[in-house]
């Protein structure tokens, strides 16, 4: 089985994904953007893709960051939905699986920027992985917007942040708006690359302070996204 990641920047890192991968003998390719690199020109090489974070939106031009054409990325998101591959989008990533699909992100309410609770839906009680998970967790958190919603679509998770967390838009394509895939490592390189917004934003109800962010343990959270990537790889080998 072959997963591809497509990465925005260093400090946006698969993290605990990348060790799924690794502890469940997945060969993983990379298109890494802020070096250069090309997207697959189409998705036959693989059959999970992950879209992760950047601080990027999907209204981003190519003048304002020359590496990221969203439009590109996109129609390559549309193939690989076309060819019915397994998708996960964290963050940004979240954001353009809905552009995708037809649907525009939008501001969150608040922006979110530490470990605080997901309170699953009502639709996470029919959902086939979310519906063993708690009411209420805790996970990563670091956005300022959130994925738009389809006519199909599914809100599996919120929190008292943002009201889109976890959205499901179809049995195998997901987005997260938050992190699960965080591990202090991952914490640490994001702190070290946008910790200015701890102090630019340290006034809103959730940011936390660099102390707080990192003295967190991230291992309840990504055994959480164990179970849910368990269950991506059950569908493919269906």
């Amino acid at each position: 089985m072959n997963a591809h990641v497509i990465m925005h920047e260093s400090f946006e890192s698969p993290a605990a994904i990348l060790d799924w991968c690794i502890k469940k003998n997945i060969q993983v390719s990379f298109t890494r953007l802020y070096n250069g690199d090309i997207l697959p020109t189409n998705p036959d090489s693989y059959d999970i893709l992950f879209v992760m974070g950047g601080p990027q939106s999907p209204s981003t031009t190519i003048e304002e960051c020359p590496y990221f054409d969203a439009q590109s990325e996109i129609e390559h998101i549309k193939k690989a939905v076309d060819n019915q591959k397994s998708i996960l989008g964290v963050c940004l990533g979240a954001q353009l699986i809905g552009e995708a699909l037809g649907a525009t992100y939008e501001h969150s309410p608040n922006r979110e920027i530490g470990v605080f609770d997901l309170n699953l839906t009502e639709d996470a009680k029919t959902d086939p992985v979310f519906s063993y998970f708690p009411n209420t967790f805790k996970v990563g958190h670091w956005h300022g917007d959130m994925p738009g919603l389809t006519q199909d679509s599914k809100v599996l998770a919120y929190s008292e942040g943002c009201p889109r967390q976890i959205v499901r838009y179809t049995p195998n394509i997901y987005g997260f708006q938050c992190h699960f895939e965080f591990t202090k490592t991952a914490v640490e390189g994001m702190v070290e690359n946008c910790g200015n917004e701890l102090e630019k934003y340290r006034d809103n109800p959730y940011v936390e302070t660099h102390e707080e962010l990192l003295s967190h343990d991230f291992e309840e959270m990504n055994e959480k996204l164990f179970i849910f990537l368990d269950y991506l790889k059950s569908i493919i080998k269906q």
